[in-house]
């Protein structure tokens, strides 16, 4: 009989981030399948596990390997950082399930990183909102310049996942300079590096300072919209509950 292969969201990394839902589909795994960095924050808290890893730009190759484990009888968890729906394996694994049908598939929710990061900032995200990747790895740069333009002219709150990285290391300026010439340098924005795990640091700033800031892949980016406020050590987009508005 074939096991079952859990598409599973492990959060930002902290334990107390991954939900009871995910916790349960991890231990009711043979196997622990995933990016060797992911698999990694999960070692010592599942230690009779055996372990199954491959390095970035592997993915194929890692979920057909997830799919053979089960097809052997042996259920196995693809993990992956924040929601493994939002730039994680639950795609690619259900666009190669009709070739393993056989193996039953679960997607299992988890805390992404817009959602965890904006914990620690405040409450940037209480209207509409974009997520964008700035990682042209399988996206075309121009698809993605398009998209944040039309996203700052439609107003929205914009967070930004893999800013930065060695090859990419001007990116986040290049969006930045997209940006200021769409709205004012004052806009208010956040950082949010190693989210859930040690060495955790958060900054709110303007649209003008984030241009020069030095982001990296463990980094997430939040532009506020044209009403975002900072209130203390906090990045607020009010929703309008004060003054009676619809919506």
């Amino acid at each position: 009989m074939a096991g079952v292969l859990y598409v599973v969201g492990i959060g930002p990394g902290e334990e107390a981030q991954m939900t009871p839902q995910a916790d349960e589909a991890v231990r009711q795994s043979q196997v622990l399948a995933g990016y060797t960095v992911y698999v990694d924050l999960l070692r010592e808290r599942y230690p009779d596990k055996e372990v199954l890893t491959t390095a970035m730009t592997q993915e194929e190759k890692r979920c057909r390997l997830a799919f053979e484990c089960c097809a052997g009888g042996r259920s196995t968890a693809m993990v992956c950082s924040g929601d493994a729906g939002v730039y994680g394996m639950a795609g690619l694994i259900l666009e190669l399930a009709p070739e393993y049908p056989e193996v039953a598939v679960r997607v299992i929710p988890g805390v992404t990183a817009a959602c965890a990061g904006a914990a620690v900032l405040g409450a940037p995200l209480m209207h509409d909102f974009a997520v964008i990747s700035l990682s042209d790895r399988l996206t075309p740069m121009e698809t993605i310049w398009k998209r944040l333009e039309l996203a700052v002219e439609g107003d929205f709150v914009i967070c930004l996942y893999n800013p930065s990285s060695k090859a990419r290391g001007d990116y986040l300026a290049m969006a930045c300079d997209r940006l200021l010439a769409r709205c004012s340098g004052d806009r208010i924005c956040g950082i949010v590096r190693n989210i859930g795990r040690e060495g955790q640091e958060y900054r709110v700033m303007t649209l003008r300072e984030l241009r020069d800031w030095k982001a990296d892949m463990f980094t997430t980016v939040f532009v506020g919209n044209s009403q975002t406020r900072r209130i203390g050590d906090y990045m607020v987009t009010p929703r309008g509950y004060r003054h009676g508005q619809r919506g």
